[in-house]
């Protein structure tokens, strides 16, 4: 009778070594599968940083181009109003006056 209580103790102390193995290694695993989603996570953070910092630049360069575009525009705009004004605004004095006499 002894001796299988021996026996049902020492299964007994062998499954709960057993048990404790499982809880160590579940520990193991747990911990390393959050430092792998840290990992992950921090690689994605930086990714996604690099991303939008070069999106970014990239429209900071497009609106700069649109700007620069615009005012070439209205400088070429300009010159033309200054050019035509300096050609007909002895016609457009004329003008001007004929239609305040009229009245």
């Amino acid at each position: 009778m002894d001796t299988v209580i021996e026996k049902i103790s020492e299964i007994e102390s062998a499954a709960a070594s057993i048990m404790n193995d499982a809880n160590e290694r579940k520990k193991a695993f747990a911990k390393e599968m959050e430092e792998r989603t840290a990992a992950f996570d921090a690689k994605l953070e930086e990714e996604t940083s690099k991303r939008i910092k070069d999106l970014q630049a990239d429209m900071e360069i497009s609106m700069n181009d649109r700007l620069e575009k615009q005012r070439r525009d209205s400088q070429r705009i300009l010159e033309a109003m200054e050019q035509r004004y300096e050609e007909h605004h002895t016609q457009y004095v004329e003008e001007l006056f004929n239609t305040m006499i009229k009245e």
